[in-house]
This record gives structure tokens, C-alpha cells and sequence, in this order.
């Protein structure tokens, strides 16, 4: 019995301490992700930077402003209905109009909807103010509203996570935040309609400091 008995006790030791390096493994992996986020995420700020700066309407990779209400729907149908100084002083009142409009935290345009185990909060059709966006100024320039309304609700601070809206699940509501809700800057990949990954940013960058400085020797 003895024996058995110091058989065990040396079994659970090296458990004990395989155990203990597992952990120490696994503290030591966890920091080494932390870091790396850390400095994804400081690249991904860069490179924001630098193709804010450096990129045009023809660049496959540049930055999209997620929330940012997109304004060829409203200066389609100001052109129809205006003419003239009044077609630019109009599309300038509307978006300007609207995009405090999908800023403004008080505004709760949003509903819950149940999926099986899964809630999400999205537009909700039937608000009033987009029922009567649609039905003065057509439905493109609704869906424009509604999709950086939609942005706006998917992307946090930093531009990449998905985040919660809060809700009171007793009245089903958009719950107000104070803080407000703002456009935030993304590296886009339009040519795909999807977020450019960091290495696509990097190439884009090196591509558009290349053209720069061909242009600086010519």
C-alpha cells in the first residue's frame, strides 16, 4: 500500500506540475496576443492616416467613413427637382440635414429582432422619419440613411469589432446613450464591398508613395 500510496502522490505532482507549466504556457501566449493586437491595431490607425491622405476616388483600398450618409442618392433627386444655384444649396441643406439626423443619439430608429438564441438590433422599417424620408424624397435616399444608421450601429471607435446597442429588453427600446453617435474611419476594400485587411492597407500605402515620388522625379 505504501507504495501505491507514493505512486499517487508522484502521479498528482507531475499532473500538479504539468498543470502549472499549462498555465504559465498559456499566460505567457495570451500577453504575446494582447501585444500583437495592440500593434494591429496601432498599424490599422496608420494606415487610416496615410491613405486619408494619399488615396482617391480610384483607389481600389482607401478609407471609408462607416456612418457617413452616402449623398449621390440625394443629389440624383435634387437634380430631378431643382435646377440651377438651388440644385447645390438643397443637396447641401438635405445631407447636412440627415447626417445629424443618423448622429443624434436620441433618435431610436432601431428595433429588436430574434433569431432562434440570437439578438440583434436592426432599422426599424417602419419608423416614422424614414417612412416620410421615403415617401418626400424616394426610397434610394431612405436606404442611404438607413445603411449609415446601419454602419453606425456595427462599428465602435476603433472601426473593426462588432459592438452592442443597449436596449430595455422590457419595452423593447433603443435605449438613448448621451454620448452620441459619430461616422467611423475603416480601411475598405471596395473593389470586394468588405473591410481591407491590414496587409491590403500596407500594399495600397507602399503603391501610393511609389506614384508619389515617380511624380516628384518627373
Amino acid at each position: 500500500m505504501n507504495d501505491k500510496d507514493e505512486e499517487l502522490k508522484k502521479v498528482i505532482m507531475d499532473l500538479e506540475e504539468e498543470r502549472s507549466d499549462l498555465e504559465d504556457a498559456n499566460s505567457e501566449l495570451c500577453q504575446k496576443l494582447c501585444e500583437s493586437n495592440d500593434e494591429i491595431r496601432e498599424a490599422h490607425k496608420e494606415l487610416i492616416s496615410g491613405l486619408r491622405d494619399l488615396s482617391d476616388e480610384s483607389s481600389t483600398i482607401r478609407v471609408k467613413n462607416m456612418g457617413r450618409v452616402d449623398e449621390k442618392p440625394f443629389l440624383k433627386v435634387c437634380e430631378q427637382r431643382f435646377s440651377g444655384q438651388d440644385v447645390a444649396l438643397q443637396h447641401a441643406r438635405l445631407c447636412s440635414e440627415w447626417q445629424k439626423m443618423v448622429m443624434d443619439s436620441r433618435w431610436e430608429p432601431f428595433k429588436i429582432q430574434r433569431s432562434g438564441d440570437k439578438i440583434e438590433g436592426v432599422v426599424d422599417e417602419e419608423d416614422e422619419k424614414l417612412k416620410n424620408l421615403s415617401e418626400e424624397w424616394g426610397e434610394d435616399v431612405k436606404k442611404a440613411v438607413k445603411t449609415a444608421l446601419e454602419e453606425l450601429y456595427v462599428y465602435n471607435g476603433s472601426g473593426r469589432d462588432p459592438v452592442p446597442v443597449l436596449w430595455d429588453f422590457q419595452k423593447e427600446l433603443y435605449v438613448y446613450n448621451g454620448s452620441g453617435r459619430y461616422p467611423v474611419p475603416v480601411l475598405w476594400n471596395f473593389q470586394h464591398g468588405r473591410k481591407a485587411t491590414v496587409k491590403e492597407g500596407i500594399i495600397a500605402h507602399m503603391k501610393h508613395q511609389i506614384k508619389n515620388l515617380k511624380r516628384k522625379r518627373t
